[in-house]
Formats: structure tokens, sequence, C-alpha cells
């Protein structure tokens, strides 16, 4: 696979094809990712719950972040790495430059970090140091305790609008790529179409520019997977073929179906 780069993405976007992404945390994953042809690999937090064993995603550090960066940079050559900015490591825009900076020297290609339009100015001064951008809307696990659980994102008409008008800020703020999470399908289909900028669903229907998983939660390894995965170990032989299958079904539209949406 060549190597991947925003520019890709965005030509992908463009050509109105779909694209892969995967969180994964280590390099004999990373190998088996680039391997299927997986366009993006995501460092997540999640790794505090699918790893660590935390029932949230808050006790992540950003040093512990840039350790498993630099395990999935050793293993992989040609997907796109994103870094997760943790909890509380962006609260302030010195705070996300200093923290960026590490993500970016451990091997990141792209920081990611959650939030709506209060993240405006602080993803311009990344963009202007030259740190691309992933913003997150809809479901932001760093904000559980906020949020009062694990719950769909935008159901009513308010909040919809809102998460629309947040996405066209952020993108014009300079972030380069968005993640949705646990939206309903209509509204991750509306903000796809109005943004300019590659769009990665999870949870979020099948109108999305992109989708990603976990990639415990596609192999059967979680203890309990959302409802908006599903398990590709379960029909293949082997990890490398499930991933494969993820990706033929991620770029032809098959994956998600309708049982993995939320309408």
């Amino acid at each position: 696979m060549n190597k991947v780069t925003i520019q890709t993405l965005q030509n992908l976007k463009s050509e109105r094809q779909k694209f892969a992404v995967v969180a994964a945390y280590d390099a004999s994953f990373s190998k088996l990712l680039a391997e299927a042809g997986v366009d993006v690999i995501l460092v997540g937090d999640s790794l505090g719950m699918t790893v660590q064993g935390h029932n949230t995603t808050v006790p992540v550090t950003i040093e512990e972040v840039c350790y498993h960066t630099e395990a999935v940079k050793r293993g992989n050559d040609s997907s796109l790495i994103i870094g997760d900015l943790p909890f509380m490591t962006y609260s302030s825009v010195a705070d996300a430059l200093l923290n960026s900076t590490q993500l970016m020297q451990a091997g990141s290609h792209m920081v990611k970090l959650e939030g709506g339009r209060w993240l405006a100015d602080t993803i311009k001064a990344l963009s202007d140091c030259g740190i691309p951008v992933c913003a997150h809307l809809g479901l932001t696990p760093q904000s559980v305790n906020k949020l009062g659980g694990y719950k769909v994102q935008g159901r009513d008409a308010d909040s919809a609008q809102a998460m629309i008008e947040d996405a066209m800020a952020l993108e014009a703020a300079g972030a380069d790529l968005m993640v949705l999470e646990c939206v309903p399908s209509p509204l991750a289909k509306r903000i796809s179409e109005q943004l300019s900028i590659p769009v990665v669903g999870i949870g979020a229907g099948a109108d999305t520019d992109a989708q990603v998983l976990v990639i415990y939660d596609m192999l059967g390894i979680s203890p309990k997977s959302p409802k908006f995965s599903k398990n590709y170990l379960q029909f293949n032989p082997s990890i490398a073929a499930a991933l494969s299958d993820y990706v033929e079904e991620v770029k032809r539209g098959a994956f998600p179906g309708l049982e993995h949406s939320f309408e």
C-alpha cells in the first residue's frame, strides 16, 4: 500500500471512495492492518478501557499514548497514524501545542481532540504550527461524566443543529478530519455532505466517508462489544482475513448495516 497522507484521504472523499480506519495500539496489529490495506490507524485513548481495564478513558496519560504510538509506528510505514490527545491535555492552547508536539514526535501524523466550537482557537493554533487535526463530535468519551453515560448524541433538533454548527466551525478553524461517534445516521449523513473534509463514523451510519472500529471489538476480544461493532473474526479463518474483510466491506459500503446504526 502506498503511503497514506491527508491529501490521499481528501482525494478519496472527492472521488466518493470510502476508506477504513482501525483503532489499535501495538506493532504486531499495526503490521497486519497495513497488510490488510487499512488507510488510517487511530492510537486512541480507548486503550484505557481495552488494554488497561479502566471503566473510562479518563485515566489515560499523554505518556501512555506516546508509548503506544511509537509501537504502532514501528509496525507500519504506510497507514496514516492519528494520536489521541487524552483527557485535559488540551484544556489550553499552550497545553495542546506542548502535548501535540510529543505525539507528533512519537510518530503521529495527526492529533485528535474531542469537543465543539470552543476548540476553534486551539485547532487554528495547531494548524498554524503544521500539526494536522482530527476533530471528534457526538459521543465524546472523555466527557462521559458530564454526559451521564455513553449515550447517542444529537437525537433532538436543537442538539443536532448545534452539532452541525460545531462541525462547520471546526472545519473553518482548520480541522483536517472529523470523527462522529454515536450519532443518528441522518444527522451524520447531513454533516458529511456539508463538510469538505472527510468524516469518519463510528456508530454513525453508512453515509460517512469512512468507518472506524476498535480492533479488540472487531475481533471479538472485548468482553462486550458495542452495538455499532461487528465481530469479523467470527466469519473468517484468521485475523488477517478478518481485517481484509472489514476493509472490503467498508470500501463497498456493506458495513455498517442498519443493525450497527442509530436512527
